[in-house]
């Protein structure tokens, strides 16, 4: 067999060393120019032991020199009987030199559909990403398997058994990697192509990257794939005999990008031809991509791996690059700007936004338009539209690709219609995870109302079908979660396009009919998101908002929620403060069975910052409370002892003479800690009972904290339907000023009637 290595000759390794010097670099950085991971070959390099003869080579470029000059060369007849394994090494180097400007302006740039000021570099934001072990459409699963207990009406992405993309492409030689729209398919394999022309990822190969829509112009030319390569590396000095002898040898890294970009008249064709070719030259690897739905061939000895969503670590790593590249090179401000959208991020009511930024496409959407504001818009409809746009043809017009336009008698707004009736239909029947036959009837209903339609049942169903398919695989609004089960791509799009098909609604009693309807869904956690949309599309929000406060009303109609909210309102009314009313019923409510500001702070936003001395009082009381309750049942050392510092409220706080006395009276029937604990516990557990009963009482009589154990869920729910009418108004909605003030000034107030049949307390 013949030699692969090379070593420097004493002359040689001279000239090495002087060169070396000369550059300044050091031994590490060098080993990273040539990609090797230990000093040790540039250690055997300059002391002339032998090497492999690629990375010998590849030493000698980067030190400017002629590897002929520095290398022992054999004998002649040694030379003879190794030149056909050092020829394929010199043409593979003399390629990578030729085409490594041509290779970086064709990879080295992100691709996007964003309107950004400059172009953004793939090794500036390029995000590693990880691959399903299996395709998720093949799964054989039911819609019940689907759908979690835990979190039935949102789809977050799953990510067990997940593998690093590179280490995919490390065990595979043939690759079919398959993905949603924007799930950085040929991202990944322009950053796979750097990679190999970096030699950090095998550095034996020449790469090259082909767009298999570009191929396909040549292939009406029946050019085949190997002339496609002979004509983008002409020039380079490498005859086509030789490129020929490095395919078969295995010594191209063969990356095709984007086979459901090939229009439908080419597609089996070249399908055939990449068989041909991957038969042929079977030393190659092999990569292509292809977006999941346009899957109707299989390779024939290609493994098949999905990309899977981006993770929350993946999200904040592209987020942080993102952030810094886009930030002039101060890497200080784009971090600040990361932490930022990090922490908006995580709030409750962004939610939605959270479910999209699992795919790159849309997380590079959401990013750009944080980048403008440092905030995320206060109507959310229109960053949701914005995602639409993009997936529903932006993306494909900005590489310049045209699809097969199944159903291109539909305009785009005939498309949002579709998509709205699927949406809503779905949605109100509390499906997010939908039978195929189930959605096909939906559109085949859509496709009846156009004229001059074929009413034939089988013609109508075999239309319905080519509709389905070609949403999924041009749009990827629609996504097969598991064979013939499919589920809008985020229930965010769900959730907006079924808004959007109320707020469309031409009729106008039609229209007053779907808002009464919607208002009527005020205590139902999942139309929450349906709600706020609504509201912030409407022309005029009051035609919506007067249902829901008539609703939210109606939920405390009975007597004993009266009576709350009549409490409620004498203790507020006793207080002297400078904060909104309604707020400080919205703090007191919460106060009584969670705590939860939000309510409060979204009605005075002063609330956020100090309490008044008078909340802050009763918000120590009511968590000392709290806390007592689990020792009645099973005490410990520890939560006594928390128990006891949690009442030591007269040190932290100012006490009128009278409170102050009742309050030392109460906590004086406690036991002294110093019994121990042993008789601690006993106590609390014959006695706590009764001191829990007379610290409720003296909650009640002194601090006017009526606890209502019996209609919590009530409370809850009244609380959280306020807490909805209250977002609707704060947030983008247009309705006149006036009346929206008047609105806010009435949470949590008990009706007119019940309020005057009782006189307030002095």
């Amino acid at each position: 067999m013949a030699k692969r290595s090379l070593f420097a000759t004493p002359i040689g390794a001279a000239k090495a060393k002087q060169a070396f010097q000369r550059i300044g670099w050091t031994q590490e950085y060098l080993a990273a120019q040539v990609g090797v991971h230990t000093r040790q070959p540039i250690w055997k390099f300059f002391t002339g032991k032998p090497i492999e003869r690629h990375t010998f080579i590849d030493l000698c470029f980067q030190l400017d020199l002629e590897w002929q000059e520095i290398a022992g060369l054999p004998s002649p007849d040694e030379l003879r009987a190794s030149s056909s394994a050092q020829e394929p090494d010199e043409w593979v180097q003399r390629l990578r030199t030729h085409l490594q400007g041509q290779l970086q302006a064709q990879c080295g740039v992100l691709q996007s559909s964003l309107d950004v000021t400059h172009n953004l570099q793939l090794s500036e934001i390029y995000t590693g990403i990880q691959t399903l072990p299996q395709l998720t459409h093949q799964r054989w699963l039911e819609i019940s398997d689907l759908q979690t207990e835990a979190e039935p009406t949102r789809f977050m992405p799953a990510h067990e058994d997940l593998a690093q993309g590179t280490e995919t492409v490390k065990s595979h030689t043939k690759l079919v990697i398959v993905g949603k729209p924007g799930a950085g398919k040929t991202t990944f394999l322009q950053h796979i192509a750097l990679e190999c022309q970096g030699n950090r990822l095998r550095p034996d190969c020449v790469p090259i990257f082909i767009p298999l829509r570009m191929l396909t112009r040549a292939v009406q030319d029946s050019i085949s794939i190997v002339d496609y390569i002979n004509r983008a590396w002409s020039g380079s000095g490498i005859t086509d005999e030789q490129i020929d002898q490095l395919l078969q040898q295995g010594r191209v890294l063969v990356l095709l990008d984007g086979l459901d970009e090939v229009a439908q008249e080419n597609s089996q064709s070249l399908i055939h031809q990449i068989q041909d070719f991957a038969d042929h030259y079977y030393q190659c690897q092999i990569i292509v991509t292809c977006r999941i739905a346009a899957q109707s061939y299989y390779f024939r000895g290609f493994t098949y791996v999905e990309l899977a969503d981006f993770t929350q670590t993946q999200i904040e790593a592209f987020a942080r690059r993102y952030f810094v590249a886009t930030a002039q090179n101060s890497k200080t401000v784009g971090l600040s700007k990361a932490n930022q959208f990090f922490e908006q991020l995580q709030r409750h009511e962004n939610q939605p936004i959270r479910e999209l930024v699992v795919s790159p496409l849309l997380l590079s959407l959401v990013c750009s338009v944080f980048q403008e504001r440092s905030s995320f818009p206060s109507n959310r409809a229109k960053l949701y539209k914005a995602a639409l746009d993009i997936l529903l043809g932006r993306w494909d017009q900005a590489r310049g690709i045209h699809r097969d336009t199944t159903y291109q008698q539909l305009s785009s707004a005939q498309k949002i219609q579709l998509m709205g009736k699927i949406a809503a239909t779905t949605f109100e029947q509390g499906c997010f995870y939908f039978e195929k036959q189930d959605v096909l009837r939906i559109i085949a209903e859509y496709l009846s109302t156009f004229p001059n339609v074929n009413s034939d049942p089988e013609v109508l169903w075999q239309a319905s079908e080519a509709v389905l398919g070609s949403i999924v695989l041009q749009h990827g609004l629609l996504v097969e979660r598991a064979r013939d089960v499919y589920s809008f791509s985020h229930l965010t799009f769900q959730e907006y396009l079924t808004a959007r098909k109320i707020v469309a609604t031409s009729n106008a009693s039609e229209l007053q009919e779907a808002l009464v309807n919607l208002a009527s869904h005020v205590c139902d956690a999942q139309w929450r998101e349906v709600l706020l949309l609504t509201s912030s599309m409407l022309p005029d929000a009051m035609d919506l908002m007067e249902p829901i406060q008539t609703h939210v009303q109606g939920l405390a109609q009975t007597d004993s929620m009266q009576k709350f909210l009549i409490n409620l309102d004498r203790k507020v009314s006793s207080l002297e403060l400078d904060c909104k009313p309604a707020a400080v019923r919205a703090f007191y409510f919460s106060l009584l069975f969670d705590r939860d500001l939000n309510l409060a702070i979204a009605l005075d936003s002063t609330l956020a910052n100090t309490l008044p001395n008078a909340l802050a009082l009763d918000l120590a009381f009511t968590r000392a409370f709290n806390l007592g309750l689990p020792l009645v049942i099973d005490p410990s050392l520890k939560e006594i002892l928390n128990f006891s510092f949690a009442l030591d409220l007269e040190q932290r706080f100012t006490f009128e003479a009278p409170l102050l006395k009742s309050w030392l009276a109460l906590k004086q029937q406690l036991p002294d800690p110093s019994i121990g604990e042993t008789q601690l516990k006993n106590w609390w557990q014959s006695d706590g009972p009764q001191w829990m009963e007379h610290f409720r009482d003296w909650l009640a009589e002194h601090r006017h904290l009526h606890w209502q154990a019996q209609q919590i869920e009530q409370l809850q729910s009244y609380y959280q339907a306020n807490q909805l009418l209250v977002d609707c108004l704060s947030g983008d909605c247009r309705i006149n000023p006036d009346l929206k003030s008047q609105m806010l000034a009435t949470v949590l107030q008990p009706t007119p009637a019940h309020a005057t049949a009782s006189s307030p307390c002095s």
